[in-house]
């Protein structure tokens, strides 16, 4: 007989090709062993979960309707949640109603649901420079031609946006205009109606993510940008419980007109029917039996001391030259080494030292500065922020 020819499998899809995995995961793996002080992930201090609090919500929504809560449900979401998160949004200002909203699992979801349903390959997608490092890779998947918009330290330049929008015709803007991602900037209130104004004028859709608004320590709220004038019929805005309640619940939501709304649904239809039934119930139940917003101000004084530990210790733990900048909220410290410095380098001697932190290169859209870093303070407690700041310092200066 003749031998048998093996073939390969066909080759992947070009969009799985020409997106790179997250350095910030890869990272996260890497500090994952006892002992590391890491500065590096975006998570949630453990010890302030309302562990007690979700255990009792999970036993109500088994008492009260345990055969609904294991069954399908609707794509759209339960609608005692969906109420309960209007509830909330028309309390910060955006006048908000159940039918506005569609349950994610996690506000990842909803970006990635927002991308399917606008982009096309080769459609322009403009973003914040640096920007949320999944979000580039959610707009590369999906064949985007992402443009950054060029920022200061408030965030985007409105009229380099409206030069941008007029060259480029994008399809959207992608913003995190309170508490950024990785800068921790809030962008204004001046800013944000002048990015509403264009978006109207030039015809450009915005989709807002705001994982991290409630947890602001200092200054006053800024009104989302979907709350001004000519943003209301084209703004995506993204929410999350991961930040607030816990991520391991993986539960989101998105509040978007009733055409994108409706074709974000077929979406997810497509990718996972619905997002957990008894998980939905569950963050329904605490919200009725919980003060979520007392709870949150635990957090937020638990953050506060841990941003300041964190700011009064990089003086002496970076080089001399480095600047940062002093966020008023949110996850994170953004810095600039002085010239000469690597940040990756950097890296490379601190995990060495069992301490880590996030390079700032994977972050821009594109030109990536190696002499910025990204720092969580949320996960460990001031002592140990000060002993990780303490390595730092001998991974800067060495032995």
């Amino acid at each position: 007989m003749p031998a048998t020819v093996i073939l390969p499998p066909p080759a992947f899809a070009a969009r799985t090709l020409a997106a790179a995995g997250s350095p910030v995961r890869e990272i996260l793996a890497l500090t994952a062993r006892p002992g590391v002080i890491s500065f590096a992930g975006g998570l949630p201090a453990p010890e302030l979960f309302d562990t007690e609090g979700l255990r009792a919500a999970y036993d109500t929504a088994f008492t009260e309707s345990g055969g609904r809560a294991l069954q399908y449900s609707t794509t759209e979401g339960a609608p005692e949640l969906r109420e309960a998160v209007a509830a909330r949004a028309s309390a910060r200002g955006l006048d908000t109603g159940a039918d506005d909203l569609l349950i994610t699992t996690g506000s990842q979801q909803a970006l990635a649901l927002i991308t399917a349903t606008l982009v096309e390959p080769g459609d322009a997608v403009l973003v914040e420079n640096p920007t949320y490092l999944a979000a580039l890779q959610c707009f590369g998947q999906a064949g985007a031609r992402v443009i950054p918009v060029p920022c200061d330290e408030q965030g985007i330049l409105p009229d380099a946006l409206e030069e941008i929008v007029a060259r480029e015709r994008p399809k959207l803007l992608y913003t995190v205009p309170t508490f950024q991602n990785p800068t921790g900037r809030t962008l204004p209130g001046a800013r944000r109606a002048a990015v509403a104004e264009i978006a109207a004028r030039l015809g450009l859709w915005l989709l807002e993510d705001d994982p991290y608004g409630e947890l602001r320590f200092e200054g006053a709220e800024v009104p989302w940008l979907a709350a001004h004038p000519g943003a209301e019929d084209r703004t995506a805005l993204l929410g999350s419980f991961s930040k607030v309640m816990a991520p391991g619940l993986r539960l989101g939501w998105l509040r978007a007109p009733a055409a994108l709304r409706r074709a974000a649904v077929v979406a997810k239809q497509a990718a996972d029917l619905h997002t957990s039934t008894v998980d939905q119930l569950a963050a329904a139940h605490y919200l009725r039996a919980v003060d979520l917003d007392a709870h949150i101000a635990t957090v937020r004084a638990a953050y506060r001391e841990r941003r300041d530990a964190l700011l009064a210790g990089l003086g002496a733990a970076l080089p001399a030259g480095s600047v940062w900048n002093r966020p008023e909220g949110g996850m994170f410290v953004w810095a600039r080494l002085p010239e000469g410095h690597d940040a990756t380098a950097l890296l490379t001697s601190a995990i060495a030292r069992d301490v880590a932190f996030v390079p700032g290169a994977p972050f821009h859209a594109v030109a990536p500065d190696p002499r910025t870093l990204r720092l969580s303070f949320t996960t460990h407690t001031p002592s140990e922020i000060a002993e990780g700041l303490r390595r730092l310092t001998t991974a800067v200066t060495g032995p």
